[in-house]
């Protein structure tokens, strides 16, 4: 598998990740019916929950410009290390987003848009 492969991989377990952060030892989890679970959460829970879905919305934006750069024929390593800092920004999104450090987690929000940006034109 190449680093680009790997790294869209990546990508898209991240939302799997902060999901498993929401409902991890969470009391009276019902894996049956877990939105209405999740949706009575608060505090780092309920914001590991909406970091999940961020992290899905951002995905579709993530990949067309991935494949965008593949198509216009960007170098696989210069393109490979732009999705690592994606993707390293992405975890530390969710981080702040866990810890509850609204501004940083926008700044990170910010950086990486401006990094998927950067892929779209690599």
């Amino acid at each position: 598998m190449s680093w680009v492969q790997g790294l869209m991989v990546a990508a898209a377990v991240l939302p799997f990740g902060a999901a498993l952060a929401a409902k991890a030892g969470g009391r009276r989890f019902d894996n049956e019916d877990p939105r209405p679970w999740l949706a009575a959460q608060q505090g780092w829970r309920a914001r590991a929950n909406a970091a999940q879905a961020n992290l899905f919305e951002g995905l579709p934006f993530f990949y067309a410009a991935v494949l965008y750069a593949l198509y216009a024929g960007s170098q696989p390593d210069r393109l490979a290390s732009l999705m690592g800092a994606w993707v390293a920004l992405r975890v530390l999104y969710v981080l702040a987003y866990i810890l509850g450090r609204g501004t940083v987690r926008s700044l990170i929000w910010v950086a990486a848009l401006a990094v998927n940006l950067t892929i779209l034109w690599a």
